[in-house]
């Protein structure tokens, strides 16, 4: 099975492109061992010890790997875990609603309904521009809440923890939401 591989702007963060559907709907981050249990692909991959974070998304895994650690050491041992996974077959998640778990914090923020409108129009803009560039990066990036001007959001995979994310976050997708939603007046990571 052949895994193509792409660098990110997180150089911690490779993006694994195994060639066929990782997940049929939504995306997974894993930041912790105790998250991966959900999953035993993210589990064997924490496993190698030099992997801090796992990241599922549509056609792809991220993985980011620990401070100091060098890719060419790791990525043979990714590719190795991922390989076998996929041609195996093995399903991606441990019982049948594990890939779609919502951590207890992600379900407590409400947006006020006077902001629907404002809110949908966010939350478009989030889905059809901003979503499929992260995703090209190896990440995605959720919507957390809109309040009194400022949009909320949550970085994943490849994009937490880059270097190049809060610029991402300011120049980027700020001065688009500001451009298309006036409301807008500041993008703020969670």
């Amino acid at each position: 099975m052949l895994i193509e591989t792409e660098a990110t702007p997180n150089p911690a963060t490779l993006k694994f492109l195994p060639g066929r559907i990782v997940m049929d709907a939504g995306t997974r981050d894993f930041a912790t061992p105790e998250e991966a249990e959900a999953s035993p692909l993210a589990t064997a991959l924490f496993d190698l010890g030099d992997v801090t974070g796992v990241f599922f998304g549509r056609d792809f895994v991220s993985v980011t790997a620990a401070p100091g650690v060098a890719w060419a050491t790791l990525k043979p041992d990714v590719l190795g875990l991922l390989s076998d996974h996929f041609a195996a077959q093995m399903p991606l998640f441990r019982g049948p609603s594990a890939g779609f778990s919502v951590p207890a914090e992600e379900e407590a923020f409400e947006d006020d309904p006077a902001d629907a409108d404002i809110v949908a129009q966010i939350r478009d803009l989030i889905d059809t521009r901003v979503r499929p560039a992260v995703a090209n990066d190896g990440g995605d990036i959720v919507y957390r809440g809109f309040d009194k001007g400022k949009v909320f959001l949550r970085m994943q995979g490849a994009c937490a923890g880059c270097p190049s994310s809060t610029a991402t976050l300011k120049n980027g997708i700020e001065q688009l939401l500001r451009h298309y939603v006036p409301e807008v007046t500041e993008v703020r990571a969670v």
